[in-house]
Order: structure tokens, then C-alpha cells, then sequence
């Protein structure tokens, strides 16, 4: 087992992998940038060391100064989490040079995944059913890209190749604004991303959001843990997932999900990853691999029991899956809602101290979350400050037990959307199940 790991990121999640770590009995050591002094994790961890000032870029974005921490402090690996520098292939590729284990897949697998054009074109080599696009890269030819939309169907979406988290995308519904909205996103994508190139795929109207939990060891072994259904969305990004999905019947989940570890085999993929689709009308399309842990990791844990940052730890300790695929069981349902420092009507962010903080509690209820009372959220990061989980013995149990938790929690000092959340757990389509990826936000504009 790994003696000592560096936790590379900070919030819940830092503390969600030093949790882990102790449990398996690792040493951590927690960064942190000057804002964060106060941060629980930093507190918990076996030590601690400042690695820049408050901007990303100068702390939890700057790759020599964690990997300095790590050498400073003796430590065997790091653990990215999610976000910042978790799914850059560089930064793998300086720790793995560096002589520390990556807590995650290999920097070629990362760079192949990251790229969604690379990505795409592995999937359907892989036989994994992707949406009807462009199969590659856009070029300049403005007859040939007409020809491709034509040959898709209107409308059609326009992505950025290096893009994500719901940013450097574009919807085309008619051949005239066709030309200019690949212009426009091939501009925005090399300012965000660095990368011009752009891929076209058919716009799909009614999906839901679908995607397949995976661990894999890197050494011929592979599983899956289910599905989540992440469809409740603003602007892309997730806002309450569930587990299982509403509706999926078990031979559509046990079909998909080998197709899944089918092709985590072929890429030779380590550690747990998230394949994501768009389903509509019985039919699955991938859009994109995570391969990281994702924020809505703990529903799937909820419902299979097993603990997916404590796998990772195993499987980047060289360990083989102890777990096969008969042994994984789905029990019960969970809902997480995500609980964001932000106004519940304008969405804006709103950092500030928290002046009283109190955790629901009760069966089934799981809160992960850094924050305590006189907290102050910093405004240089992400607005999410905890995430509420709810377990039941089926949908009905754990929507009520949500329902329960969230007139429990208080948090008092600063705005959060908790309101939105009491709004959607008591919505009459939510509470019937199987709503698309464009719910919420045509219910926020209504």
C-alpha cells in the first residue's frame, strides 16, 4: 500500500481522499494555497504546506510547486481529484517523470481521452456507440462542412475537440448559420482551450445525461458500477444526480456497462473513469470519458457499497481489482444534491463566511463537505461547498429522506441554492423520473 500521498486539490474532495487514505492507513499531506490556511483537509492532514498565493494558477494550478511538496515531504504519490489538475495529461506525465505514481490513469490515456475528436474515433474502434458527427476534426472547407451537416440532419452542434464542463459549444439549427458558428466556436475554443479544432455531431433534442461508473487496474481487469443519471443541468453543468437511473431496465445497464469495460480493456485504462452518454429513445451515444473521479461518486458508492477513492488508492498501489463483476450488487437508490455558494435566482456566485452551519442528519443521509461554522468561502474557486446524499431502500424513500435533509441544513452567512434544490425535489416531473438534459433550464426560465 502507498506509505504517503500528496491530496493535490482542496475542499470536499481533499477531504474525501484523506478520509480515505486514513482509513487504509496512508500518510497525507495536504497543499494549500495562502486562503486556504484555515481549510479542514489542511487541518486533518498529516502535514501541510502552502504552495502559492490564492490564484489558481499560482497554487493548485502550478504543477512544480506540488510536485516540490511531494518531494519535499517524502511522499510516494499524488491523488489529483477532480478538477484543476486532474485531467491534464502534462501534469501525469511531470509526476510520473518525477518518479511519483499518479493516482489515475496513465498521461497517454489521459491525453488520448481528453482530446474529444481522439476520444470519439477510440470509442467507435472500441464498439462503443457514439452520436452521428463528423468522425474527426473539422477542416476548412466550407463546402465539405455543409456537405457533413447535411449529411447528419439539422440541427447540429458544433464542439470544441479540447473542450468541457459544458464549455466551446455552439447549436446550429439551419444551413445559414452554419459556417459562422464554426467560426465562432473554433475562435472561442483556441482562447479557452488552446485548440482551434472543433468536430460537428447530430444535436440530439430530448436526451438524458447517462454515464457508466468504471474501475479498471490497468493489468486485464475491469468492472463497472452502474449508472447515474446526471440530466438535471444548467448551462451543462450538473446540478443533482441520482442512482440508478429512472427507468433503465438491468439489460440495458449490464449491455452497456460491458461495453464499457470492454473498452476500458482495449485502452488499457487504470483506475475508476466515467463513461458518459446522451441516451434518447432506448439508444446510448457517447459524448465523452472522465478519467478522473467524478463530484457524484457518492451515489454509486450509496447503492453498490464500494468505495471508489479507496479502490484508487488500491489499483495505483499496483494491487489487481479484488472485485469482480458477480459481486457487484445494486441496492436502494441515492440522490445527491450538489450545494452551491451562489444566489438561488441569479446564480452568482457568493463567497463570505458562513456564520452557522448545521449538517442534517438521520437513515440514509451522507453529507461531504469541508465547511463549518465561521468558514469563510474564499471568491477564487468553485462555488460548491458541499454535497447532500440521500439513500433509500428504493426512489420514493430516498426522495423523501432528501426532502427531510434539506429543511434540516442550515447554512447561514452566505446565499446557497438550497431553495432550488427544495423547488426540484418536490417537482412533479422530477419526482416521476426520466427528465431530459434541457428540464431545468427551460423550468428556470418559465
Amino acid at each position: 500500500m502507498l506509505e504517503k500521498v500528496v491530496i493535490a486539490n482542496r475542499g470536499e474532495i481533499a477531504l474525501r481522499i484523506l478520509r480515505a487514505c486514513h482509513e487504509l492507513g496512508i500518510k497525507t499531506v495536504a497543499v494549500y494555497s495562502t486562503v486556504d490556511k484555515d481549510l479542514l483537509p489542511v487541518r486533518l492532514a498529516d502535514e501541510a504546506i502552502c504552495i502559492g498565493r490564492a490564484p489558481s494558477p499560482e497554487s493548485y494550478l502550478n504543477i512544480p510547486a506540488i510536485i516540490t511538496a511531494a518531494e519535499i515531504t517524502d511522499a510516494v504519490a499524488i491523488h489529483p481529484g477532480y478538477g484543476f489538475l486532474a485531467e491534464n495529461a502534462d501534469f501525469a506525465e511531470r509526476v510520473e517523470e518525477s518518479g511519483f505514481i499518479f493516482i489515475g490513469p496513465h498521461s497517454e490515456t489521459i491525453r488520448l481521452m481528453g482530446d474529444k475528436v481522439s476520444a470519439i474515433k477510440a470509442m467507435q474502434e472500441a464498439g462503443v456507440p457514439c452520436v452521428p458527427g463528423s468522425d474527426g476534426p473539422l477542416t476548412d472547407e466550407d463546402k465539405l462542412n455543409l456537405k457533413i451537416a447535411r449529411k447528419i440532419g439539422y440541427p447540429v452542434i458544433i464542439k470544441a475537440a479540447g473542450g468541457g464542463g459544458g464549455r466551446g459549444m455552439r447549436v446550429v439549427h439551419s444551413e445559414a448559420a452554419l459556417l459562422s458558428a464554426i467560426s465562432l466556436t473554433r475562435t472561442e475554443a483556441n482562447v479557452a482551450f488552446g485548440n482551434s479544432a472543433v468536430y460537428m455531431e447530430k444535436y440530439l433534442e430530448t436526451p438524458r445525461h447517462i454515464e457508466i461508473q468504471v474501475l479498471a487496474d490497468g493489468q486485464g481487469n475491469a468492472i463497472h458500477l452502474g449508472e447515474r443519471d446526471c440530466s438535471m443541468q444548467r448551462r451543462h453543468q450538473k446540478v443533482l444526480e441520482e442512482a440508478p437511473a429512472p427507468g433503465l431496465t438491468n439489460e440495458q445497464r449490464q449491455k452497456i456497462g460491458q461495453i464499457c469495460t470492454d473498452a476500458c480493456l482495449r485502452i488499457n485504462y487504470r483506475g475508476a473513469g466515467t463513461f458518459e452518454f446522451l441516451y434518447q429513445d432506448g439508444e446510448f451515444y457517447f459524448i465523452e470519458m472522465n478519467t478522473r473521479v467524478q463530484v457524484e461518486h457518492p451515489v454509486t458508492e450509496m447503492i453498490t457499497g464500494i468505495d471508489i477513492v479507496k479502490e484508487q488508492l488500491k489499483i495505483a498501489s499496483g494491487e489487481k481489482l479484488s472485485i469482480r463483476q458477480e459481486d457487484v450488487r445494486l441496492q436502494g437508490h441515492a440522490i445527491e444534491c450538489r450545494i452551491n455558494a451562489e444566489d438561488p435566482k441569479t446564480f452568482l456566485p457568493c463567497p463570505g463566511k458562513i456564520t452557522w452551519y448545521h449538517a442534517p442528519g438521520g437513515p440514509g443521509i451522507r453529507i461531504d463537505s469541508h465547511i463549518y461554522s465561521s468558514y469563510p468561502v474564499p471568491p477564487n474557486y468553485d462555488s460548491l461547498i458541499a454535497k447532500l446524499i440521500a439513500y433509500g431502500n428504493n426512489r420514493s424513500e430516498a426522495i423523501r429522506r432528501m426532502r427531510n435533509a434539506l429543511n434540516e441544513i442550515v447554512i447561514e452567512g452566505i446565499k446557497t441554492n438550497i431553495p432550488l434544490h427544495q423547488e426540484l425535489i418536490n417537482d412533479a416531473n422530477f419526482k416521476q423520473g426520466g427528465t431530459t438534459i434541457h428540464y431545468l433550464e427551460e423550468k428556470i426560465k418559465n
